[in-house]
Protein backbone atom coordinates (compact mmCIF):
# COMPACT_ATOMS: atom_id res chain seq x y z
CA UNK A 1 0.00 0.00 0.00
CA UNK A 2 0.77 3.37 -0.51
CA UNK A 3 1.85 6.15 2.16
CA UNK A 4 -1.60 8.07 1.35
CA UNK A 5 -3.83 4.76 1.77
CA UNK A 6 -2.39 4.07 4.60
CA UNK A 7 -2.11 7.73 5.95
CA UNK A 8 -6.14 8.03 5.06
CA UNK A 9 -7.08 4.56 6.76
CA UNK A 10 -5.16 5.43 10.08
CA UNK A 11 -7.47 8.72 9.70
CA UNK A 12 -10.62 6.57 9.09
CA UNK A 13 -9.85 4.39 12.06
CA UNK A 14 -9.37 7.06 14.24
CA UNK A 15 -12.07 8.77 13.13
CA UNK A 16 -14.21 5.79 13.47
CA UNK A 17 -12.81 5.29 17.00
CA UNK A 18 -14.21 8.69 17.94
CA UNK A 19 -17.42 8.20 16.29
CA UNK A 20 -17.59 5.11 18.65
CA UNK A 21 -16.62 6.86 21.51
CA UNK A 22 -19.48 9.75 20.97
CA UNK A 23 -22.13 6.89 20.37
CA UNK A 24 -21.03 5.42 23.93
CA UNK A 25 -21.00 8.87 26.20
CA UNK A 26 -24.48 9.26 24.14
CA UNK A 27 -25.94 6.23 24.94
CA UNK A 28 -24.47 6.42 28.48
CA UNK A 29 -26.03 10.19 28.82
CA UNK A 30 -29.27 8.90 27.86
CA UNK A 31 -29.25 5.31 30.36
CA UNK A 32 -28.24 8.31 33.16
CA UNK A 33 -31.24 10.36 32.27
CA UNK A 34 -33.50 7.62 32.47
CA UNK A 35 -32.24 6.57 35.62
CA UNK A 36 -33.05 10.03 36.85
CA UNK A 37 -36.10 10.38 35.80
CA UNK A 38 -37.04 6.85 37.10
CA UNK A 39 -35.61 8.12 40.44
CA UNK A 40 -37.68 11.75 40.41
CA UNK A 41 -40.83 9.38 40.07
CA UNK A 42 -39.93 6.90 43.07
CA UNK A 43 -39.13 10.24 45.11
CA UNK A 44 -42.68 11.84 43.61
CA UNK A 45 -44.11 8.99 44.56
CA UNK A 46 -42.70 8.71 48.29
CA UNK A 47 -43.93 12.59 48.70
CA UNK A 48 -47.19 11.72 48.10
CA UNK A 49 -47.17 8.99 50.27
CA UNK A 50 -45.87 10.74 53.25
CA UNK A 51 -48.15 13.90 52.53
CA UNK A 52 -51.11 11.36 52.88
CA UNK A 53 -49.34 9.93 55.72
CA UNK A 54 -48.94 13.84 57.30
CA UNK A 55 -52.50 14.12 56.81
CA UNK A 56 -53.67 11.18 58.90
CA UNK A 57 -51.59 12.03 61.50
CA UNK A 58 -52.44 16.15 62.03
CA UNK A 59 -56.39 14.68 61.74
CA UNK A 60 -55.48 12.26 64.18
CA UNK A 61 -53.52 14.82 66.91
CA UNK A 62 -56.60 17.28 66.10
CA UNK A 63 -58.79 14.00 67.60
CA UNK A 64 -56.97 13.43 69.99
CA UNK A 65 -56.51 17.41 71.34
CA UNK A 66 -60.57 17.28 71.08
CA UNK A 67 -60.95 14.28 73.32
CA UNK A 68 -57.68 15.32 75.68
CA UNK A 69 -59.95 18.79 75.85
CA UNK A 70 -63.10 16.94 76.70
CA UNK A 71 -61.88 15.16 79.06
CA UNK A 72 -59.71 17.57 81.32
CA UNK A 73 -63.20 18.94 81.30
CA UNK A 74 -65.11 16.33 82.65
CA UNK A 75 -62.49 15.47 85.07
CA UNK A 76 -62.46 19.34 86.08
CA UNK A 77 -65.99 18.80 86.91
CA UNK A 78 -65.72 15.60 88.88
CA UNK A 79 -62.97 17.09 91.17
CA UNK A 80 -65.03 20.38 91.89
CA UNK A 81 -67.96 17.70 92.66
CA UNK A 82 -65.62 16.14 94.45
CA UNK A 83 -64.54 19.02 96.75
CA UNK A 84 -67.87 20.12 97.49
CA UNK A 85 -69.00 16.66 99.08
CA UNK A 86 -65.74 16.83 100.59
CA UNK A 87 -66.21 20.16 102.15
CA UNK A 88 -69.96 19.96 102.97
CA UNK A 89 -69.04 16.68 104.58
CA UNK A 90 -66.21 18.32 106.86
CA UNK A 91 -68.75 21.40 107.25
CA UNK A 92 -71.34 18.66 109.14
CA UNK A 93 -68.25 17.23 111.17
CA UNK A 94 -67.09 20.14 112.43
CA UNK A 95 -70.67 21.41 113.49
Amino acid sequence: MTAAVEEALRRLEASVSLLESAVTRRLDAERSHSDLETELEIMRDDRARLAAELDGATARLAEMQSVTEEVDHRLGRAIGTVEGVLGRNGERGEG
